[in-house]
């Protein structure tokens, strides 16, 4: 396992770190269970294996993950730090306490390694936790009791946000969203890095996408053994991360994302080149269909156009097929994105002087309800 320093908190970090957010589970009398029994020996094993920081959060699992986690921990706790979250749901520092309070509880620990303000942007940060007996007050009190050990932060804002956050200068490392199909956040990493933070990368292959299958992704580097081992190397590649994060949900994909995370070999600059290139001349491609601008919107029928448009980029660019089929059977259900899928257009014409790329969107919702409905 390699192992890097996490910023400036003084630790080694594995590479690879373990995402608690997709333990095994089966569907019984229509409820989801989760095999307690096979997600600590996946723990354990990634833990043989080098894996030292475990994440989880409150709600994972059906709210399950931190309990599992912490029988997990007996034994081991000494060898491994632990990532959970803190839900902002109000301005309440008590209220925060109470949360961080049920998290020591469920994970049966005395103090938490990494203690993140979860999913936060710029304005949660100065309207809900930066204030006057607020959730950040709270918590960096907390970490003098010696409750937190390191204050950490998640997040989905914009990329500016992220840097303003991390100039707060409150923080000691960031989990961000960043892979081949997602680079928005580099810059914002490089900076994080800069300044001192450890980097923990989530969704390094894509949430899934990247791990599927896919010629057009595996042909950027031949030689690799699958998508995802393409997508991981190429997240750790950058010198700015301290680990990739990767929610497994079998035993099969601890030793695999072990195995990458084993290879002490970086890509070469010839190889990252050839990744810049190649995705590029997918990017153009995939503008000629869609750049995601939303100009398109509202649809008076309510279709999703953005986003049927990007899962058929997923299909016919990245060769994603089964990725772009499961999300398009998703759009409109209550679990899922809303709107409504390709099929659902009226035909009544109001999107297509909206486009400054002068898409055929009609057209291309028929093409993308055929391929993916």
């Amino acid at each position: 396992m390699q192992y890097r320093k996490f910023g400036q908190t003084g630790k080694d970090i594995s590479a690879l770190g373990f995402g608690a957010m997709r333990l095994p589970s089966q569907t019984v009398d229509g409820k989801t269970v989760y095999d307690e029994e096979e997600s600590i020996r996946m723990i354990h094993r990634a833990v043989e294996l080098g894996v030292n920081y475990i994440d989880t959060a409150p709600y994972y699992c059906d709210g399950q993950s931190e309990i599992i986690v912490g029988k997990a921990l007996k034994g081991i706790r000494d060898q491994v730090m632990v990532s959970t979250k803190n839900p902002i749901e109000d301005d309440s520092g008590a209220n925060a306490i109470k949360r961080l309070e049920k998290s020591l509880r469920q994970l049966d620990i005395e103090a938490i390694d990494f203690y993140h303000l979860w999913g936060i942007g710029w304005e949660t940060y100065t309207e809900k936790i930066d204030k006057p007996d607020g959730p950040l007050e709270a918590v960096l009190k907390a970490k003098e009791q010696g409750l937190i050990r390191h204050l950490s932060f998640s997040f989905h804002d914009k990329p500016e946000n992220m840097i303003k956050l991390v100039d707060t200068g409150h923080f000691e490392s960031v989990l961000c969203q960043y892979n081949l199909l997602d680079r928005s956040n580099e810059e914002a990493i490089a900076h994080a890095h800069e300044k001192g933070l450890g980097v923990v990368i989530m969704g390094p292959v894509g949430g899934g996408r990247l791990g599927a299958p896919s010629d057009a992704i595996k042909k950027m580097l031949p030689g690799m053994a699958s998508s995802a081992e393409l997508a991981m190397r190429f997240v750790l590649a950058n010198q700015s991360v301290s680990c990739a994060l990767s929610g497994m949900s079998s035993m099969a994909m601890v030793e695999e994302n072990a195995k990458v995370a084993d290879n002490k070999q970086a890509l070469s600059d010839d190889e990252l080149k050839n990744i810049e290139i190649s995705m590029a001349e997918n990017k153009k491609m995939a503008d000629l269909y869609c750049t995601g601008c939303n100009y398109c919107m509202p649809c008076p029928n309510e279709v999703n156009i953005p986003l049927n448009f990007e899962l058929m980029n997923y299909h016919r660019v990245y060769g994603l097929t089964d990725h772009a089929k499961s999300q398009y059977a998703k759009i409109g259900e209550a679990d899922g994105p809303s709107g409504k899928k390709a099929d659902a257009c009226v035909e009544c014409g109001l999107c297509e002087p909206k486009c400054p790329q002068k898409i055929a969107i009609i057209k291309q919702l028929k093409e993308t309800a055929a391929a993916l409905g």
